[in-house]
């Protein structure tokens, strides 16, 4: 009955927003260059509330709509811009046994990939990454294990143009830091390459989190949402390695200002412009590191991506919220 009920309070919810264009938040210019990429008459758009945990938005361009992830829902959501919302996808993640790893059984970061059109999943709850194949609604595991252990639950993920992804492995989807089924000593940063080779990054980050790739696709962008409120950033050769991690930014300084949230996903706009979500909502910082302006939700939030008909809209996905800024700049895929 619960989730019935979360159902109904969801579309509920949705049809009230839609009405009285619901919005939260304050959006924040902390240089002028703001006002190049957010116009001034943009807003924090309500689309939907009731969540437990939203997560993961993806626009996927041939069915124009927003997917994104309830994590302890075990749910994939779909949201289209006059059908409203609908479930994608339920069980989303851990769907089998009875000992389930935690309470976050749900799917994490979703991509679209590039070559296939597939979707493309963190598996919090099965602990791997998988495919989705939609003739059969079944998913394919792409890798699961590092060295013959079990990661730990991948969370975010990002897919190169050629089809090599990049994902982080936190274990947020694991009940507990000594939860013994965890068999990585590590929480590490992932290549793995089209022919199916993975590689590990870094294990330096104690809970890596989103992640990103540069316009040009040069540079790994990774968040830490554990004790270092930060972002590194990677050189990417050619061949797909990751080189050279490096300090991007340090949000410490923000989050010891009291503001909620910590370093999680984000999305790159085609000038290169990181829209991070993390202390305080969605900092949006230059390549050059900085920090120009933040959309400030009000609550915790955990990712965002661009979409919409021309790719300037921005997603985001706020705790119990899915939120959406019009006519910002557009998205690397546009």
């Amino acid at each position: 009955m619960k989730r019935y009920a979360l159902v109904l309070m969801i579309f509920s919810s949705l049809f009230s927003q839609q009405s009285a264009q619901k919005t939260i938040g304050t959006i924040h210019r902390h240089d002028a260059l703001a006002d190049e990429l957010i116009p001034a008459e943009a807003r924090i758009e309500v689309l939907a509330q009731g969540f437990d945990w939203s997560e993961g938005p993806v626009w996927v361009k041939q069915e124009r709509v927003l997917l994104f992830n309830d994590i302890p829902q075990n749910t994939t959501w779909q949201w289209h811009e006059t059908q409203g919302l609908s479930i994608f996808l339920r069980p989303a993640g851990y769907a089998i046994g009875t000992q389930p790893p935690g309470k976050e059984l749900g799917s994490n970061g979703l991509a679209v990939h590039p070559q296939t059109g597939r979707i493309i999943f963190c598996d919090h709850g099965n602990r791997c990454v998988a495919e989705l194949y939609t003739d059969y609604w079944v998913k394919r595991i792409l890798v699961s294990q590092y060295n013959g252990k079990r990661l730990n639950s991948p969370n975010d993920l990002v897919i190169r143009s050629d089809g090599h992804i990049y994902f982080t492995d936190p274990p947020y989807g694991l009940k507990g830091p000594d939860y013994p089924g965890k068999e990585l000593e590590f929480n590490g940063v992932y290549h793995l390459t089209p022919q199916g080779q993975l590689n590990l990054i870094t294990t330096e980050l104690d809970r890596p989190n989103g992640i990103a790739l540069s316009p040009d696709e040069k540079t790994l962008y990774v968040a830490n949402s554990g004790k270092k409120k930060i972002w590194l950033a990677f050189d990417i050769t050619e061949t797909g390695t990751a080189t050279n991690g490096r300090l991007f930014f340090d949000a410490t300084p923000i989050s010891e200002q009291g503001k909620r949230g910590g370093c999680d996903g984000m999305a790159v706009d085609n000038q290169g412009n990181l829209w991070a979500t993390g202390p305080g909502g969605v900092l949006v910082i230059t390549p050059d590191a900085r920090h120009i302006a933040t959309i400030e939700t009000g609550v915790a939030t955990s990712n965002c991506c661009f979409g919409g008909e021309n790719g300037n809209e921005l997603y985001i996905t706020a705790d119990m919220y899915l939120c959406r800024v019009k006519g910002v700049a557009r998205g690397t895929q546009f």
